[in-house]
């Protein structure tokens, strides 16, 4: 099943993102467009499935650790007032507000919920680093981007415990002659 959402998500990318131009090629225009639709999609996904789940306390887990994170994130723009390293005259280069966002989502999902689907969370929230130094606009330089990473997985670990199932399991059973409650509490 991660394949075809990896497919999903890259080949619309490949297929439509900008033409190459100043000697750029098709695939790292490709990249940044991706790294755009991760750095949402991941934190999206993590509050989406805390929902399904109906994980409530997982939810305001999520919605406040992001917050910090992007309370924080562009705070710092602003405090530390750093030029874009592809020299446009712009000043909020550290930390990476992509990175950050990528990483709460992708911390938030593996913290929250294990390793089962934290192996393929961080990969993709990564990639999205990677898409914001090697694109080919190199928004960032790797210290933006680390701390970007840093401050999203930092908020997630500082608010947000692992999820816990019920501990108390009720069953049922009916056989012929035999009807019959258990009650499981597991600790």
């Amino acid at each position: 099943m991660f394949r075809w959402l990896l497919l999903l998500l890259l080949v619309p990318s490949v297929l439509y993102s900008q033409t190459p131009e100043n000697g750029h090629e098709q695939w790292e225009y490709a990249l940044v467009d991706s790294g755009d639709v991760l750095q949402l999609a991941l934190p999206v996904g993590a509050l989406t499935y805390s929902l399904l789940k109906k994980d409530y306390e997982g939810s305001k887990d999520f919605l406040l650790s992001y917050g910090t994170a992007m309370t924080l994130t562009y705070s710092l723009k602003y405090i530390v007032h750093k030029q874009r390293p592809e020299g446009r005259d712009r000043y909020d280069s550290f930390p990476s507000g992509h990175t950050c966002s990528a990483f709460a989502g992708a911390a938030f999902i593996q913290r929250r919920y294990g390793w089962k689907w934290g192996k393929f969370a961080y990969p993709l929230a990564a990639l999205v680093g990677i898409s914001r130094v090697e694109g080919p606009y190199g928004y960032h330089d790797y210290w933006d981007v680390l701390a970007g990473a840093v401050i999203g997985v930092g908020s997630v670990y500082l608010f947000t415990k692992p999820y816990e199932p019920s501990q108390v399991q009720v069953g049922f059973t009916a056989h012929r002659n035999f009807k019959g409650v258990s009650v499981t509490w597991s600790f």
